[in-house]
C-alpha cells in the first residue's frame, strides 16, 4: 500500500472537507455523534470493565464512521438499517474484534509501561496510615500522564489508518500498522496541523462557555446551550476521519461496496 505525502494545509483541509460531509446529511451525522457520546456515557456506568470494552469497540466504531462518511460522499442516504452493514460479513467483523482486542493490549500495555518508573513516587503519596495525599499524588502523576501521552501518538499512530486497511482492503492486520504507520509518519505535519486544529477549535468552545457564564447566565445554561454544540463539532470531528483517510489511501485504492 503505497501512502501519499501531504502538506502541512490538508490537516486543515481534512477538518473543511469533514464540515462539507457533515453539511450534506447533518441529521445523520449529528444521530451518530449523539449515539458515540450516549456509548461514551454507558461505558463510564461500568468501572473499568465499561472502559475496556470502549477501548476494543474503538476500530469498529470508527469502521462504521468511516463507511458512512464514505456513503454520504457517495451521494447514498443513510437510512438508520444502513448503520450496520459495514458489519454484515462475518470475515469483517472477526478481524475488526481482533484489532480492537489488540488496540486494548496496546493502552493497557502502554498504560503498564509509563506508570512502571514512576511507581515509587506514586506509592510515596500514600501515607503510612493508608491515607492519599491529594497533592502529592497529583505531581506523582505528572510523569505517568506525560508518558502514556508520548505513547499514544505511536499508538495511535499504529491504528489510526488500520479499520479501514482491514475492512476495505482486507490486509492483515500485521500490514494495516505498519502501513497506518508509515501513512502516519509521512504526513506527521499533516497530522500535527489537524490535531493543534481541533485543539483550538474545542479550547474556542470552552472559552465561549466561560464568556458566556461571565456575562451572568447560569452554568446550566450554559451547558443546556453548549450540548449540541458539542454534538456537532464531534459530528464534523468523526467527518474529518474520511477525508484523512481519503487523501492518503483512497485516490489510489478505492473500493465501493
Amino acid at each position: 500500500m503505497q501512502a501519499a505525502s501531504l502538506p502541512i494545509t490538508s490537516g486543515w483541509l481534512w477538518i473543511q472537507n469533514g464540515f462539507q460531509l457533515f453539511k450534506r446529511q447533518p441529521m445523520a451525522m449529528f444521530f451518530w455523534s449523539l449515539m458515540t457520546g450516549f456509548l461514551i456515557s454507558v461505558s463510564y456506568l461500568i468501572p473499568l470493565f465499561g472502559q475496556m470494552l470502549l477501548i476494543a469497540g474503538t476500530p469498529i466504531l470508527t469502521f462504521i464512521t468511516l463507511s458512512a462518511c464514505r456513503n454520504i460522499a457517495n451521494g447514498k442516504p443513510m437510512l438508520l438499517n444502513m448503520w450496520l452493514e459495514p458489519l454484515r460479513e462475518r470475515e469483517t467483523r472477526r478481524r475488526l474484534l481482533a484489532l480492537g482486542l489488540a488496540y486494548l493490549i496496546f493502552c493497557l500495555a502502554g498504560g503498564f509501561f509509563a506508570t512502571l518508573p514512576f511507581l515509587d513516587s506514586l506509592m510515596s503519596a500514600i501515607n503510612v496510615d493508608g491515607a492519599i495525599d491529594e497533592a502529592a499524588l497529583i505531581t506523582a502523576m505528572r510523569g505517568p500522564f506525560i508518558t502514556f501521552g508520548l505513547l499514544y501518538v505511536v499508538i495511535s499512530a499504529l491504528f489510526w489508518h488500520a479499520p479501514a486497511l482491514i475492512g476495505w482492503h482486507r490486509i492483515k492486520m500485521s500490514q494495516a500498522l505498519f502501513f497506518s504507520m508509515v501513512a502516519c509518519w509521512r504526513n506527521k505535519l499533516p497530522f500535527l496541523a489537524y490535531g493543534a486544529s481541533w485543539a483550538a477549535i474545542f479550547f474556542a468552545i470552552q472559552m465561549a462557555g466561560t464568556f458566556v457564564t461571565a456575562l451572568g447566565i447560569s452554568p446550566g445554561a450554559v451547558q443546556v446551550l453548549l450540548t449540541p454544540v458539542n454534538i456537532i463539532v464531534a459530528a464534523v470531528l468523526y467527518c474529518s476521519f474520511y477525508p484523512a483517510y481519503f487523501s492518503v489511501f483512497g485516490a489510489n485504492y478505492a473500493t465501493e461496496d
